[in-house]
């Protein structure tokens, strides 16, 4: 499907277009089952009721309902009930619209969720309940909490995994969630030691654009019982004059990935500033690019080194296209997608945080690392600690005189889980609070 939509195969007119990918929709679906032999396959569509972008997505579901019987399915739909301060009432009548909307298209919901900010009165429950068409505890509340960690149990205490299974014919064992409730607990007590990381980026003024990373960050706080307060700094305003103020007093600092070249300049004094003053530093594509390109630069003598996607009439580019890869093949063809495997090589801070010698990882980029520089840059210190298993590709790069300094081509924050933060992350803030130590005793 992804294939195919990166070949055009999927423009024309929306009458056109939809069956396709409706039906594109339920093979991944069924097959998803299949691979993965699943009694229960969860499959969740964002957006908007009523929003074109999400018709395939919601028609498919509805034929999938039918093909495997209504008593096989179940339909959870989330909605917003606002709360006007005004008149100090919750207003049901979003629900009561959306959820009419959704019967138009052939579902009905079995049961509702309801997102609120604040308490919501048992009237609201019993409206929804009745002009909705669902059962009375089929009406879940889902209000705002000030950890969203918290949210699992405050919809088991709604009963809510007793309800699915019940509307679904599943006999279950009541959930065992211990382990969940001890991190909420350790989520809880760990204000009192704060861990600085600074995250700088060039879409720092929207946080949820870096909403990933950021909370990849917060596992590994969890995980060594720290707040990692995150600094948000914005590359566009680094300079070489304030770099030194804007960066100071961090205990980490964190490059995530991005394209284009506003911002670059400030990202690589980042990293130079990390590199000099052995600070974490912790690269994310576009970061590890950027460690890349200002080893180069400052470490290696190659004063012009840069990126075939910054510079294109740049004589040395460190990071670059590799032969094979063309941007005329298909549309966002060269993009390098989805999870491919990496030989971490041995000894180095990658098998130190791993513990293993080969993984798989997510990966979304384009540029590579220029294997033309491969000698050069290894010569002056820099370790290319993790391959592609035909050895052709650069996933990672690090500095093993420096306590943590990595770049990894791919996305791990795409497989960091609050009860299981990736090794990586917690690497980074381990060695971000021996920062601290470190500085406090010097």
């Amino acid at each position: 499907m992804l294939n195919k939509e990166r070949r055009g195969e999927y423009l024309g007119s929306t009458v056109q277009v939809i069956p396709h990918i409706t039906n594109e929709i339920k093979e991944f679906v069924y097959s998803v089952g299949k691979k993965t032999n699943a009694d229960v396959v969860i499959t969740e569509i964002g957006g908007t009721i009523g929003d074109i972008e999400s018709q395939p997505f919601i028609e498919a579901v509805r034929q999938i309902s039918l093909e495997i019987g209504r008593e096989n399915s179940l339909f959870i739909h989330v909605t917003l009930v606002p709360y006007l301060r005004g008149s100090e009432e919750h207003k049901s009548k979003p629900t009561q619209h959306s959820v009419k909307e959704l019967q138009g298209m052939g579902i009905n919901p079995n049961i509702i969720v309801l997102r609120c900010d604040e308490p919501l009165e048992d009237s609201v429950f019993q409206k929804i309940a009745l002009f909705c068409n669902v059962k009375p505890d089929c009406v879940i509340e889902n209000i705002t909490l000030p950890n969203l960690y918290e949210a699992p149990l405050m919809l088991e205490k709604s009963r809510f995994s007793g309800v699915v299974c019940r509307e679904l014919g599943l006999e279950t064992k009541a959930p065992d969630l211990h382990e969940w409730e001890e991190m909420v607990n350790r989520i809880n007590s760990a204000r009192s030691r704060i861990v600085e990381i600074g995250l700088v980026g060039k879409y720092v003024a929207l946080h949820d654009a870096y909403l990933s990373v950021a909370e990849a960050l917060h596992h590994a706080g969890y995980y060594h019982n720290v707040h990692v307060n995150i600094r948000w700094i914005d590359s566009e305003e680094i300079t070489p004059e304030n770099a030194a103020a804007m960066l100071s007093g961090l205990d980490g600092i964190i490059v995530p990935g991005g394209f284009g070249s506003r911002g670059i300049n400030g990202m690589i004094l980042s990293a130079k500033y990390a590199r000099e003053n052995r600070i974490p530093y912790f690269g994310i594509c576009l970061g590890m690019q950027i460690a890349v390109i200002e080893f180069a630069r400052n470490a290696a003598g190659i004063a012009d080194a840069d990126s075939g996607e910054f510079s294109e009439q740049c004589k040395n580019k460190v990071i670059d296209f590799m032969p094979g890869q063309s941007d005329e093949i298909d549309k966002g063809g060269t993009l390098r997608l989805g999870s491919y495997p990496c030989v971490i090589q041995p000894g180095t801070l990658m098998e130190r945080c791993y513990g293993t010698l080969e993984i798989h990882e997510r990966h979304r980029h384009r540029y590579e690392f220029n294997n033309d520089y491969r000698e050069i840059l290894s010569s002056r210190g820099l370790t290319l600690s993790g391959l592609s298993p035909d050895g052709k590709l650069v996933e990672t790069v690090e500095l093993s005189d420096h306590p943590f300094y990595i770049g990894v081509q791919y996305h791990p924050e795409f497989k960091s889980r609050p009860n299981k933060p990736h090794p990586l992350f917690i690497g980074f803030i381990g060695e971000a609070v021996e920062h601290i130590h470190n500085r406090s005793s010097s």
